[in-house]
């Protein structure tokens, strides 16, 4: 199930479901502070930057996004780009919220005129793990699983968010020729809920699900973007020295989506083109360290291990394929961390989308127009998953 482009009808409906949420989980006085600093943004600054930087600045001059972007994709990445350095995450978490992105979904689908979803899914709500588990049919075991940890900062995010997204990669892999594609989602728990070590131990948990549905660890892929990326990058990393007999039930695949290598990194530095900041960041990672760790505990910051023989223990059998963007803030921390696992004889490949933002092929999906650019992201990850892995049969 694709959808097309994302609409102005929907942005309306978003709002609407979006506005009693707001009112419901968030202290009224918070909200007022608030919207009393992003409405002047949005009023005033934001087509004063918009026209400046768009319309009156010659193209050498724009930045790398501005010079293809359109207008939708340049107006939403600027609200974005407000939302992710001036919004507290206490309220920035409602926008991603299962009571909003459920609903909004669902709105999409109904305009598209699916009354269901052809693909089969449900919630997964056990002790120590909760997510979304989604499968071409049900009643037949899957050829293929696609481990997801979603992104946002580990502040805000939900796989319902990712939903839209997360369906149209089920359907692609079933085009690409296998047989019954599957894909589990983590919901794991927000900061400052829980600090690290609850979340690698809720994507730990997440693993070893996929593999209670996987016939073999080698037919399990793990991606995730941004924070999600670190997750899978520090689950890789556990596995590998794991004592329980883990170590030997690595995955085949994994496909890092812009990763959050370092969680603290000097290196992190704002560009004109991407949506976030790196003060914002570095606030949510050391909210996410906690107490229980240190910045340079390659199980919090994956990109901080510079110990060669671990990262060829942890890397996957079949393969890396990292996904980035080119203008983006973690950029830097992608480079090195490819560049230290050649240096220990890995190969990985690379996909670095010129001109483009932080987790690239999720924005694609819902602000480009042609189906073709859409899905390009998505169509280059099933394109490596086909190359190194075969679907099995259907059975």
């Amino acid at each position: 199930m694709i959808l097309s482009q994302i609409a102005w009808i929907d942005c309306l409906a978003f709002l609407l479901f979006l506005a009693p949420q707001l009112l419901l989980h968030v202290n009224i006085l918070d909200l007022a502070i608030c919207a009393s600093k992003a409405i002047p943004h949005l009023l005033l600054t934001l087509p004063y930057q918009l026209l400046r930087e768009r319309y009156l600045t010659s193209g050498p001059h724009q930045s790398p996004f501005v010079r293809h972007a359109t207008l939708f994709q340049d107006l939403v990445i600027r609200c974005v780009r407000y939302a992710f350095a001036r919004i507290p995450a206490s309220i920035g978490k409602v926008f991603f919220s299962k009571n909003v992105a459920l609903p909004f979904l669902r709105f999409r689908m109904l305009r598209h005129g699916y009354w269901r979803s052809p693909i089969y899914w449900r919630e997964v709500d056990r002790k120590g793990l909760q997510g979304i588990f989604m499968v071409y049919d049900e009643t037949r075991r899957p050829d293929v699983v696609v481990y997801y940890c979603h992104g946002g900062g580990f502040s805000m995010g939900s796989s319902y968010f990712y939903m839209e997204f997360l369906f149209a990669w089920v359907s692609l892999l079933k085009e690409a020729g296998y047989a019954n594609p599957a894909l589990f989602a983590l919901e794991y728990t927000l900061v400052p809920e829980a600090t690290y070590p609850t979340q690698l131990q809720e994507a730990l948990a997440g693993y070893k699900y996929c593999l209670s549905i996987a016939e073999d660890p080698s037919r399990i892929c793990v991606s995730g973007d941004s924070a999600g990326a670190t997750l899978i990058l520090s689950l890789l990393l556990c596995l590998s020295d794991y004592a329980g007999g883990m170590k030997n039930k690595l995955p085949g695949l994994a496909i890092p989506i812009s990763p959050w290598a370092v969680i603290v990194n000097s290196n992190h530095q704002n560009t004109a083109s991407d949506y976030l900041n790196k003060d914002s960041l570095h606030l949510y990672g050391s909210q996410y360290i906690g107490t229980k760790a240190t910045s340079d505990d390659p199980l919090v910051s994956p990109g901080s291990c510079k110990n060669l023989a671990w990262w060829r223990r942890a890397s996957p059998t079949l393969g890396w394929f990292f996904v980035y963007g080119a203008e983006e803030v973690f950029a830097p921390d992608a480079r090195d961390l490819v560049a230290l696992l050649k240096k220990a004889g890995i190969t990985a490949e690379v996909l670095e989308e010129k001109g483009w933002t932080h987790a690239w092929p999720v924005v694609k999906l819902f602000l480009c127009n042609g189906q073709e650019e859409r899905q390009s992201g998505l169509r280059a990850m099933v394109g490596f998953m086909r190359e190194r892995l075969e679907p099995g049969k259907d059975v």
